[in-house]
């Protein structure tokens, strides 16, 4: 919780945005502990045990319970995805990534999305996040991880352009 209140994009300087990124959404304490109960999350921790990473596993039945995160779900399921809707692949929703200052280029946020593939790959094929025009930190460590990016929206919440992007950890089957 420290972590994403320290990099919620109202607590970050705007001149710091860009560079060193931002989240957008605060979750609530109640919220990502049922999350993590059924779907527990990545985090990195340095040699204290702090933790300094995380990226959020968000299985898509928690999609109405964060309102900011409403026009992604619809957004979903509007999309197609090799010609199929993107609703009826087996994926779930990064909720959100962060990696503290002081920790990042060290390609920490790319080791937790490792970490994603190597527990969920087997049940899931898809894991999707959008990210914001604002945040191309973000948007670059994602694409260099394995994201592809399938659409662009405006949402009209943050009045910013967003990315939706998807890892297909089974990219070479056609269907």
């Amino acid at each position: 919780m420290a972590l994403q209140q320290a990099n919620l994009k109202r607590n970050v300087p705007i001149e710091v945005q860009a560079s060193d990124g931002f989240v957008t959404v605060e979750h609530r304490h109640n919220v990502l502990q049922r999350m993590n109960q059924i779907m527990p999350s990545i985090i990195a921790k340095d040699d204290t045990s702090k933790i300094v990473g995380y990226a959020l596993s968000m299985p898509p039945e928690f999609g109405a319970e964060v309102p900011e995160l409403h026009s992604l779900f619809y957004i979903i399921n509007s999309l197609e995805y090799k010609e199929k809707p993107l609703k009826d692949y087996a994926y779930y929703v990064m909720g959100q990534s962060c990696v503290a200052a002081g920790f990042r280029g060290q390609k920490i946020l790319t080791r937790m999305l490792n970490k994603h593939r190597e527990i969920y790959s087997d049940r899931f094929r898809l894991i999707i996040t959008s990210i914001s025009d604002k945040n191309p930190r973000s948007l670059y460590a994602h694409i260099r991880a394995g994201f592809v990016s399938i659409n662009s929206f405006h949402d009209e919440m943050t009045n910013e352009i967003w990315h939706m992007l998807v890892w297909d950890w089974h990219k070479d089957i056609s269907s």
